[in-house]
């Protein structure tokens, strides 16, 4: 059986999400603290990561490593900045019910 973990980021906080979100989520794989992680863009994080290319970059870096980058589909339209998140090549899409199934689970689940 796999060990997972979902990170949910939804923090504009820039601090947080260099020196938590990205840092976590990229050690959590690369030193195999878990062997599928999932990183969950949502919300006021999805404006931050569009929005600056250093972030964009982190994403790409994080991706490349094997991490799995989501973000909601719904947000992204809310915010207008849906075609902007696409370019940013994660995984776009309703994340309500995946969200929801996970925390049912009994699976790790870390928010910021």
């Amino acid at each position: 059986m796999k060990n997972e973990v979902m990170i949910v980021w939804s923090t504009d906080n820039r601090e947080t999400a260099e020196n938590m979100v990205l840092l976590y989520a990229l050690n959590a794989k690369l030193k195999g603290w878990f062997d599928e992680v999932t990183l969950l863009i949502w919300g006021a994080s999805q404006k931050l990561l569009v929005e600056d290319t250093y972030f964009q970059t982190k994403i790409k870096e994080i991706s490349d490593a094997g991490v799995r980058v989501v973000a909601c589909k719904k947000c992204s339209e809310s915010l207008g900045i849906k075609g902007s998140l696409e370019a940013c090549s994660v995984e776009l899409f309703y994340t309500g019910v995946l969200l929801s199934d996970w925390a049912k689970s009994g699976k790790p689940l870390l928010t910021f």
